[in-house]
């Protein structure tokens, strides 16, 4: 087979207020908005990904589904913690660091760049910009 996958292209999530949902990304994450629509928003992940928010009526909570961030460092990965569990009294859930659920119901974790599970990303050229090494 001649498929190669080079990574993903987007996240789409579900929320049921994008005004509210597309506030707390951008507060907690940072997170440099692309483009929106009529009840959505998209917004930059890395140089080649990118998150997609769609307002939905109804929302379910994921049970195992679920998407994962990176930040650069624990220094980052501490302030999005604190601003989760500080600013918007959100729970993190064991075993890993950073695992929450968002106000809308979307099942996120956030790891940093060292997380040994995360080797498979020294050939990307942000990790071996930031001088990350394992």
């Amino acid at each position: 087979m001649s498929v190669k996958v080079y990574g993903i292209n987007h996240i789409a999530i579900e929320v049921d207020d994008i005004e509210k949902a597309v506030a707390f990304y951008q507060d907690v994450f940072n997170l440099e908005k692309l483009d929106e629509g009529e009840g959505d928003a998209f917004f930059k992940l890395g140089e080649h990904q990118f998150l997609a928010m769609f307002e939905v009526k109804e929302r379910r909570p994921d049970r195992v589904r679920h998407f994962g961030l990176m930040v650069r460092d624990e220094i980052q990965l501490a302030e999005v913690q604190e601003k989760l569990t500080k600013k918007y009294g959100l729970t993190l859930h064991p075993p890993f660091r950073c695992d929450f659920y968002d106000p809308f119901g979307n099942h996120v974790q956030v790891v940093d760049l060292h997380d040994e599970s995360l080797v498979w990303l020294l050939p990307y050229q942000e990790v071996q910009q930031a001088g990350v090494k394992f």
